[in-house]
């Protein structure tokens, strides 16, 4: 009886091995541990970016004050405030402007360091600005933009090559005295002389507002040339500066201690057209000779007094944007370029000598072979690019001026700005934060997606 009932209960299963157990224990124990280990990241992971996330989420739905739930009228005012409208496209902007030009020069100085001899130290030179700070490289190049030529560095060229090209006038400032000096100024700046005069005739053209000390090297007086007397055959006469150094001296005419105004323009104008056309000498004096008789009219061409050229304006509402990214690949460049170099330097070479020895050219090389075996790299460096785009900040809010930072402003500083800035409005900043994360989380899905892949 008991047999059978041993027999129908069927086998009892095997008692488990010391051996098994120990392992399961010590299974158990590395998991704890291991969670022991990664309880800090995740902890920090929590308190610095899950919670600010949702904290940012849930008070996006309240008013400024955080009191009153407004459900998504911050939202919608997101979409109507110019400002943030303004801050989109320029964000906009840079996501199309600063990845596609960063890929597009760390591919080419890739491909070429590779045939430098000096590859490393080209390679350091360019990678060194991801040393310097936002802060740091926001300050150099908000004085490297600087209007004024003597501080800006980029207008100091810009200036040193105009005038390389087309000379500027040496007195912006000189103007004539109203009812003085024989001359009436035209619509176009230039000053002619009020009467007309003719050959064997001299005149005396007086000016002011030209300090002494801004005089041109070997300036002479201008008495000698008022005294001297016109030939029957030509039209004389003298342009000087009618102010007296340390006082005395009458308006109007030329005194002793007068100087001359040289490398002064001056046209012989008959009927409206410019018939003659000379320079004044160091003493200011000047004649036009083989003048037909008749009536002339004396004038200084507006050439004379033009404003000198101050170079570009790189921070004002056109060029700011551009200016702020051309600083962005400064610091960027050297970035792209080693992590392609790093991609450039895994490639098989056989592909590409097989390539030479059928004798494709380095360009066909580089466009049908380099590139399409380089994409998956060159995706990373530009979807990790896109991603830091996105956030830029320091480089907006430091380079761009006060009267342009609305011009310039993308959605982080714009964040700020309404948050933190002057608007007070943390519900809007929050849902600019919002917006912000949403518009970069498929760019990281997509780069996390990559890694996972070529893991594989």
């Amino acid at each position: 009886m008991t047999a059978t009932l041993v027999n129908e209960a069927g086998p009892r299963p095997p008692a488990a091995s010391p051996g098994a157990s120990r392992a399961r224990r010590s299974r158990r124990r590395a998991r704890v541990i291991a969670l022991l280990f990664v309880l800090p990241a995740l902890l920090l992971l929590g308190a610095l970016v899950v919670y600010p996330v949702l904290f940012s989420v849930g008070r996006s739905f309240f008013d400024a004050s955080g009191t009153r739930f407004v459900g998504g009228d911050n939202y919608t005012e997101m979409f109507r405030d110019p400002a943030t409208l303004k801050a989109i496209r320029n964000t906009t902007i840079w996501v199309v402007v600063a990845p596609a030009l960063l890929t597009g020069l760390g591919l080419i100085l890739a491909v070429l360091v590779e045939k430098v001899r000096w590859a490393t130290a080209f390679k350091l030179l360019l990678f060194m600005p991801m040393a310097v700070s936002f802060l740091a490289a926001g300050i150099i190049f908000r004085l490297a933009y600087d209007e004024d030529p003597d501080k800006g560095v980029l207008n100091a060229a810009a200036v040193s090559v105009h005038d390389m090209f087309q000379d500027t006038s040496a007195y912006p400032t000189a103007r004539a005295r109203d009812g003085q000096g024989g001359l009436t100024k035209a619509s176009d700046g230039a000053y002619r002389t009020t009467g007309t005069v003719s050959p064997g005739q001299s005149v005396a053209l007086g000016l002011v507002g030209v300090l002494p000390a801004d005089l041109p090297d070997g300036t002479e007086p201008a008495y000698e040339a008022a005294r001297r007397t016109a030939g029957a055959d030509e039209l004389s006469g003298v342009v000087y500066l009618d102010f007296t150094p340390g006082g005395g001296g009458k308006q109007g005419v030329v005194d002793r201690r007068e100087n001359g105004l040289p490398g002064m323009k001056v046209e012989a104008v008959r009927a409206g057209e410019s018939v003659a056309t000379t320079t004044t000498a160091s003493d200011g004096s000047f004649r036009f000779d083989g003048l037909d008789d008749g009536a002339y009219t004396v004038r200084l061409p507006a050439s004379n007094f033009a404003a000198p050229y101050e170079g570009i304006s790189w921070l004002g509402p056109t060029l700011v944007t551009p200016a702020i990214i051309g600083a962005y690949l400064w610091i960027w460049t050297g970035f792209a370029m080693v992590l392609i170099g790093a991609g450039l330097s895994a490639l098989p070479r056989d592909s590409l000598e097989a390539a030479r020895m059928d004798g494709a050219n380095e360009w066909q090389i580089f466009r049908r072979i380099t590139v399409p075996l380089l994409a998956p790299v060159l995706t990373v460096v530009f979807i990790t690019l896109v991603i830091n785009v996105m956030k830029v900040f320091d480089l907006v809010y430091i380079i761009a001026p006060g009267p342009v930072q609305e011009d310039a402003t993308v959605l982080a500083t714009q964040m700020w700005l309404v948050s933190f800035g002057g608007g007070n409005n943390q519900g809007l900043g929050s849902a600019l934060g919002v917006l912000l994360l949403l518009l970069v989380i498929p760019a990281m899905v997509f780069n996390v997606r990559r890694f996972k892949r070529s893991q594989r």
